[in-house]
């Protein structure tokens, strides 16, 4: 198992802090809103990010979420296939960089989502959770009304085209479940809300590219057992997200870490006990004090509780 951390695609307190804790691979979104470059589709981009991280000791181990304004590709609309092959060309990029893991999801409209990213845990943390109940309150998007099924279509045809230039490249690609695992959400279909849909998506290619994200809560949250998933798909685990949840999938939050259910040292015994060997990081990590929550989930003092609860796991399995 390979520890890396989901780091700001600028250079921030958090590269150092990983040198610090001794973490050097580095997940990364590399969309223009947080980069203020062209998207990795770009060679020339990818790589002058690339050479960033290692000018600072890091090494991009993989890329994560939506790398430019794809809802064209997930709702179908005009300009899917030109978004496409930008996407390709992001494939082949990533192979030509050595960069073979790619972290993405389906979830149209409405990517992570939360109801209330402020509810008061131990000692005063702050944790995210979601109530099915307060969504029912709020508008349509932009989008309106549009069917799982058409998703479902959107994604066959995406995997379709992809999946074969990511394997000429040598590049895996995980899929992320939805989260939260709610259909319909504000209107928007969703599609991996539940393991057999999974399996559906799974079925469409036997290719070594087409694999999963695990995300431990993600797969909780839907109310699935997690470690029986995770046995039935360990060949297809390309990545895991490590985070602990209670509740259902209409009225969840996440837990603290240290006292989930299911626990971060079960899952990682479980990944020890399947012969992982692929990347993890922690997912969702609480907000500690002195902090101001502006990026509920990402702040940095959960993240270094995180990553020296899950350092010293590796160290003691």
């Amino acid at each position: 198992m390979k520890l890396s951390l989901f780091l700001p695609a600028i250079p921030d307190l958090k590269w150092q802090l990983a040198r610090q804790m001794g973490v050097r691979s580095a997940i990364v979104k590399l969309a223009p809103d947080l980069t203020g470059t062209l998207p990795p589709w770009d060679l020339e981009a990818l790589e002058f990010h690339q050479n960033r991280f290692r000018d600072a000791g890091l090494e991009i181990a993989g890329l994560e979420g939506d790398p430019f304004d794809v809802q064209a590709i997930k709702f179908g609309l005009p300009g899917r296939d030109e978004a496409i092959e930008r996407y390709c060309q992001m494939l082949r990029n990533m192979g030509r960089l050595g960069i073979r893991l790619l972290c993405y999801n389906f979830m149209a409209g409405i990517g992570w989502y939360r109801t209330n990213t402020a509810i008061v845990e131990r000692g005063g943390a702050l944790v995210s959770g979601f109530d099915l109940a307060e969504t029912k309150k709020q508008l349509l998007t932009e989008y309106g009304e549009v069917p799982a099924e058409r998703i479902w279509e959107n994604y066959q045809y995406f995997i379709q085209r992809v999946i074969p230039v990511a394997e000429e490249a040598g590049v895996v690609m995980g899929l992320h479940p939805d989260d939260p695992p709610v259909s319909p959400l504000r209107g928007i279909g969703r599609v991996f809300i539940n393991a057999n849909a999974v399996r559906r998506a799974l079925a469409l290619s036997a290719s070594p590219s087409h694999q999963l994200t695990f995300c431990f809560g993600s797969y909780r949250t839907m109310g699935e057992d997690a470690e029986a998933l995770l046995r039935e798909w360990k060949d297809r685990v390309a990545f895991v997200h490590l985070r602990d949840v209670n509740g259902t999938p209409e009225r969840f939050q996440e837990t603290m870490l240290d006292e989930g259910p299911m626990g971060l040292v079960a899952m990682l015994r479980l990944c020890r006990e399947l012969g992982f060997k692929g990347w993890l990081r922690p997912d969702h990590v609480p907000t500690l004090a002195g902090e101001e929550n502006l990026h509920p989930g990402y702040e940095t003092k959960g993240l270094l509780f995180a990553t020296g609860y899950i350092k010293g796991i590796l160290d003691s399995l």
